[in-house]
């Protein structure tokens, strides 16, 4: 009895360490997203200070495609007092915002790459180039081509009775709403790429489910872009471009991730037959 009592005591006090272990790393954990967030907010913070500079002319460069759509008679108008200097100050931040992207993204990878092998950790400065230039792809293609068809189907339900005054922060906040959407979803192929190498999804998968992923492409298009169907092609076809190139990058990683695996087992068995023949 005493020896059962030792051991239960024993084994309270590993189950105790454990979970010390446990909870210290969960802080570790919690303590490193906050350095992440801490210093890719100084980054926005830093971002919004120097572009607050030119919130204007920022501001101005937004509206080209509106302007160019918007009968000679429309203006843009602000019906609140501070309307106007709160829309200067989002079009900084999320300028800030987008200038600071190669930085979140940095932070984003250090804050994932503990959980990686040491060769994909070393891929740190491809990931931030490609996914912020994928991002900035995504919004210069939405203000290049999207802006464009959208506001002229806006502005097509303009008549002599019925001219277009737009507001200042209505018109920042759908512009901005369409800009970080085709940011974000030019980054399908660095996440499917990813989640590939962490063996979430294959190339085989990815071309079975393909009739699947196209119809949510048009869904999510249909959602974030207005009710016409140029714009929402104008959103869908990329996506399925993305898709595309994002199967053969798929495909592409895992021969290498095979190849690799196999060598490694060929080092292995020589190394075996080594040891068997000195014994």
């Amino acid at each position: 009895m005493p020896e059962e009592a030792a051991a239960s005591q024993n084994e309270s006090a590993e189950d105790r360490e454990d979970l010390a272990e446990s909870s210290m790393t969960l802080m570790e954990h919690l303590e490193e997203l906050r350095q992440r967030l801490t210093r890719a907010a100084i980054a926005v913070g830093a971002g919004f200070l120097i572009a607050y500079f030119f919130k204007e002319d920022l501001y101005g460069y937004l509206t080209i495609p509106l302007k160019a759509a918007m009968p000679p008679e429309a203006k843009l108008i602000y019906t609140a007092p501070a309307e106007a200097f709160f829309t200067y100050l989002k079009v900084a931040f999320l300028a800030g915002i987008v200038g600071a992207s190669p930085v979140i993204f940095y932070q984003l990878w250090r804050f994932i790459s503990p959980g990686l092998y040491e060769n994909e950790r070393r891929n740190i400065w491809p990931f931030v180039i490609f996914s912020s230039a994928l991002f900035i792809t995504g919004a210069i293609f939405c203000y290049t081509i999207v802006f464009p068809y959208a506001f002229q189907f806006f502005m097509s339900f303009a008549t002599d009775d019925i001219t277009p005054m737009l507001k200042l922060n209505e018109y920042l906040s759908f512009s901005s709403m369409l800009l970080f959407a085709f940011g974000v979803v030019f980054e399908m192929p660095l996440i499917l790429v990813f989640l590939g190498r962490l063996g979430v999804v294959s190339s085989q998968g990815l071309r079975k489910k393909r009739k699947y992923a196209i119809l949510i492409m048009f869904a999510g298009a249909a959602f974030f872009t207005p009710p016409d169907v140029v714009s929402q092609v104008l959103m869908a076809v990329p996506l399925m471009i993305l898709y595309e190139i994002s199967i053969w990058l798929v495909a592409a990683s895992q021969k290498k991730k095979a190849a690799k695996q196999a060598e490694m087992e060929a080092e292995f068995a020589d190394g075996e037959d080594q040891t068997a023949g000195d014994a």
